[in-house]
C-alpha cells in the first residue's frame, strides 16, 4: 500500500478530468468527492473509480457540464433529470435544492433520475446534516445488475444503497448510516482485485453457484488475465446483505430509487449505468418546536455507546463514528491506496505526480 497526500491526490484527479474537458469547478467537485470517500475509508467509492469515469466520458455514458433539468416542481417536492451528468455535481445540487425547500416547508422530497455515478451517498446525508436537517436517501443503479436475491445465483439488483443522516448539535457530531444493500459494494471487490483490502467470507456467488471471497469469481479472469470485465457482465454475483431481510430492502430500494424517480429499475435489457435517488429532508426544528429532538438523540447515542463490548471487540460505535475517525487520520497522515490504483492514475496523467508521504 502507498500513502498519498489527500490534497495532491485531489489535484491529480482534477487534472485528469480537466484533460477530458471538464470545467475547473466540475473537475474539482468530483475529485474532492472521490478523495473524500477514500478519506472516510470508503475506498469502493474513491479514486479507484477514476479510470472507469474517464472511459465513460469517452463513450458518452457520463456527460460533462450537465445541470439539473427540473421535470416537475410541486413546491414541497421536485423531480429532476440529471441527463447522465457527473453525479457528484448533481448530488450537491439536488441536496442543496432539497435543503432549501425543507427550510421553507419543514419537509421536502426530491427525486433525481439519470444521474451519473453519484458517489458515496453518505456525503449527501452529511451535507444535509450540516444544515441541521434529517435526510433519508434511497438509491438504485439502473444498468448495473450486480446482486443476487436471497437464495438465487443470478443477478437481479444493483447494490441499491440506503442512507439516513441525523444532524448533530453543539459538540454532538452528526449520525450517518450509509450502506449498500449488498454484503459488500462492487467497488470493494474492484479494490480487492487491484490489491486492496481482502473481502469478507462468502460475499460473492460464483458462476457455479458457490459462495466465495475471491474477486475473480465475481469478475472472471478478464481479457488479459489481469483486468476485470465490466461489472454488469461479470461472471458472478454479489450476495445481498442480511439474508432475506437485506434482499427485501434491496428490492424496495430499486423501486423507490428507480421506479418512483422515473429513472428505471434493473432489468435484462442493456441500459447506460445511471443512478436514481429519492431523498426526504426533514427539519427537526419544525417537527419538534420544543427542541427535545437533539437532546433525545444525544441521550440515546451515549447510552448505546456505553454498552460493554464483547471479548475481543472494540468500543461500541454509533453510525458515522468510524468514518469520522478515519477522515481525521487520513487527512493528517495521507490516503492509503494499492500501488496498482495509484500507478494507473499516474499513467493517465501527463503532468506531475502526487507526492508520496514518507
Amino acid at each position: 500500500m502507498e500513502r498519498i497526500e489527500a490534497g495532491a491526490l485531489t489535484a491529480l484527479v482534477t487534472r485528469l478530468l480537466r484533460a477530458k474537458g471538464a470545467q475547473e469547478d466540475e473537475a474539482r467537485d468530483v475529485a474532492t468527492s472521490l478523495v473524500g470517500a477514500n478519506l472516510t475509508g470508503h475506498d469502493s467509492h474513491g479514486v479507484v473509480r477514476v479510470p472507469k469515469y474517464l472511459s465513460w466520458i469517452d463513450d458518452g455514458t457520463l456527460r460533462l457540464g450537465r445541470d439539473l433539468e427540473i421535470v416537475n416542481d410541486g413546491g414541497v417536492f421536485v423531480v429532476a433529470d440529471g441527463g447522465h451528468g457527473m453525479g457528484q455535481v448533481l448530488g450537491r445540487r439536488i441536496v442543496d435544492l432539497g435543503v432549501g425547500r425543507a427550510r421553507e416547508h419543514g419537509v421536502a422530497i426530491t427525486a433525481l433520475r439519470r444521474s451519473g455515478h453519484i458517489g458515496r451517498i453518505g456525503e449527501w446525508a452529511e451535507r444535509a446534516a450540516a444544515e441541521g436537517l434529517v435526510s433519508i436517501h434511497c438509491v438504485n443503479v439502473s444498468g448495473s445488475v450486480l446482486v443476487a436475491p436471497f437464495g438465487a445465483r443470478e443477478k437481479r439488483f444493483s447494490t441499491a444503497p440506503f442512507t439516513v443522516g441525523i444532524p448533530g448539535k453543539g459538540e454532538a457530531p452528526p449520525l450517518i448510516l450509509d450502506f449498500a444493500t449488498s454484503l459488500v459494494a462492487e467497488g470493494k471487490v474492484l479494490n480487492a482485485f487491484k490489491g486492496g483490502k481482502t473481502l469478507p467470507d462468502d460475499c460473492i456467488i460464483s458462476d457455479r453457484g458457490e459462495l466465495s471471497s475471491d474477486p475473480v469469481d465475481f469478475y472472471g479472469p478478464g481479457i488479459d488475465g489481469s483486468r476485470p470485465s465490466a461489472a454488469a457482465s461479470s461472471a458472478g454475483a454479489l450476495v445481498a446483505m442480511g439474508l432475506h431481510k437485506g434482499s427485501g430492502l434491496a428490492f424496495m430500494m430499486e423501486l423507490l430509487g428507480g421506479a418512483l424517480t422515473g429513472g428505471g429499475v434493473c432489468g435484462p435489457e442493456k441500459k447506460p449505468v445511471a443512478n436514481g435517488m429519492l431523498s426526504i429532508f426533514l427539519d427537526p426544528a419544525r417537527l419538534d418546536p420544543a427542541n427535545d429532538f437533539h437532546a433525545e438523540v444525544v441521550r440515546f447515542t451515549d447510552w448505546v455507546r456505553s454498552a460493554q463490548p464483547r471479548p475481543g471487540m472494540g468500543p461500541v460505535l454509533a453510525p458515522g463514528d468510524l468514518e469520522r475517525g478515519l477522515r481525521e487520520k487520513h487527512s493528517r497522515e495521507g490516503v492509503m491506496l494499492p500501488p496498482e490504483v495509484i500507478d494507473a492514475l499516474r499513467r493517465l496523467d501527463t503532468s506531475s505526480h502526487p507526492r508520496a508521504v514518507r
